[in-house]
């Protein structure tokens, strides 16, 4: 090793360790911020919070195996858009290379048929492989820590029952000094509390119901909750949005920036259909955990995982206006944006006859882009992730696609628009440059 990359090695682990310690100090529990005293799950007298709904507690192991992996969305990173389900190979970009999802069919070759039941509950609650081995926090094992041995199992029980896939796990490609796998080590003693989930009697059995899904098996906060300087969740900001690629909103109980002003069916319609009329559809990361997870829960677990997300403290983020946009005239020649030539030009060949001048779609109100986040974000994130992936909704009049248009249009144009959308929908334009939308459609090649 030379002199320079021993330094930036030496920098990097006192940087876990300064991060961890002060992580362990300052940093609350991920449910702490309800208040009162948490117990041991063999300890509360309520109704067991884990595991599956009344409706298939005397399932098979298998079945109720299939319900938690969905749950905990695991097909949604270990499928890709063209692979066998499980098999593995999705790319996680990080700003220091990219990370890709392991085979956990039951192949005793590349995927996981190997495993004993604790080789793996250690791969789940503490992110340890059976050749000791960490593995990295794109595997969210800080909120799968708290997941039961039980639930750990069934879904064991459920993923050894699919079929056999042979498929090679493909090597990551990080940097140095992040390709130093025993730094994860470092970092998993000091991010992972290997601690079960406890729940707390002040609250109401579905308050705690909604927090073992919310926080053991969603794992919501992995991209709803910034991160520290080690990318450690930081739970004093809990829930209160993050940015990598797409931008996950800020979903605390803020009623200006997060989804305190959301009624209960808004926030349930959203959660298992992935849109909320005059909020928002679900694309992209939250797209796919909607249509692999929360739509194929039950409505009596949605609604304990809104209770539970409605009780986060209120944070205001800066991403958002406190007031959204109203619609747009449906005159071209009026409303903001009208300066902006090209953006409007690209508007009016690729997206008005969905989104309609006003930004209230006549074909879908899953369409509807007046009033939403997207177009109210000032950085556009994802309106231009959407321009350039295209996005796919299960609604009830069948499955709306929005194509992508990545490939028909250039970096310049694809900002434009983005700009003029935000400047004619929203509460304030955005300046995206080219190099910004370049960047983006990076990672979202990735």
């Amino acid at each position: 090793m030379t002199r320079g990359r021993g330094i930036i090695l030496a920098v990097v682990v006192l940087l876990i360790v300064a991060t961890g310690f002060a992580w362990k100090i300052f940093n609350p529990g991920p449910t702490a911020f309800s208040g009162g005293s948490t117990v041991a799950l063999a300890d509360y007298r309520s109704a067991d919070p884990t595991g599956v709904p009344a409706a298939l507690k005397n399932a098979d192991v298998v079945r109720r195996g299939e319900y938690l992996a969905r749950a905990a969305d695991c097909m949604a990173c270990h499928t890709t858009q063209d692979g066998a389900e499980y098999a593995g190979g999705l790319a996680f970009p990080t700003p220091f290379g990219t990370l890709y999802s392991t085979n956990i069919t039951p192949d005793k070759e590349t995927g996981i048929g190997n495993y004993t039941d604790q080789d793996f509950l250690n791969a789940v609650q503490r992110g340890v492989r059976p050749d000791g081995a960490h593995l990295y926090p794109a595997m969210p094992v800080t909120s799968y820590t708290l997941m039961t041995d039980a639930d750990a199992l069934a879904i064991k029980a459920y993923l050894f029952s699919l079929p056999a896939v042979r498929s090679q796990n493909q090597p990551n490609t990080l940097s140095f000094p992040y390709n130093q796998r025993w730094l994860m080590g470092l970092w998993s003693a000091f991010f992972v509390g290997n601690e079960r989930f406890r729940p707390n009697p002040a609250q109401s059995p579905e308050w705690n119901r909604g927090a073992y899904i919310a926080e053991a098996l969603a794992h919501c906060g992995e991209c709803h909750t910034p991160r520290n300087l080690a990318f450690a969740l930081d739970d004093r900001n809990k829930f209160s949005g993050s940015v990598y690629g797409w931008n996950a909103f800020n979903i605390t109980s803020d009623k200006g920036t997060g989804i305190g002003a959301w009624s209960d069916d808004e926030l349930r319609g959203y959660l298992s259909a992935g849109h909320a009329s005059g909020r928002g559809t679900a694309a992209g990361p939250m797209g796919e955990a909607v249509d692999k997870s929360f739509s194929h829960m039950a409505p009596a677990d949605i609604g304990a995982l809104a209770t539970y997300v409605r009780s986060v403290p209120a944070i205001a983020s800066a991403d958002l206006p406190a007031r959204l946009a109203p619609p747009a005239p449906d005159s071209p020649k009026q409303g903001n944006g009208t300066a902006q030539a090209l953006g409007k030009r690209v508007f009016e060949g690729a997206c008005v006859h969905c989104h309609d001048w006003t930004g209230v779609s006549q074909i879908s109100p899953f369409a509807t882009i007046a009033g939403t986040r997207g177009v109210n974000d000032r950085a556009a994130t994802n309106v231009v992730q959407i321009v350039i992936s295209g996005t796919k909704r299960h609604t009830p009049d069948g499955v709306l696609s929005m194509p992508a248009f990545g490939d028909a249009y250039s970096d310049s144009e694809i900002a434009a628009v983005a700009n003029y959308v935000t400047a004619r929908f929203g509460a304030e334009a955005s300046n995206l440059t080219e190099k910004d939308v370049a960047e983006l459609r990076r990672q979202a090649a990735n």
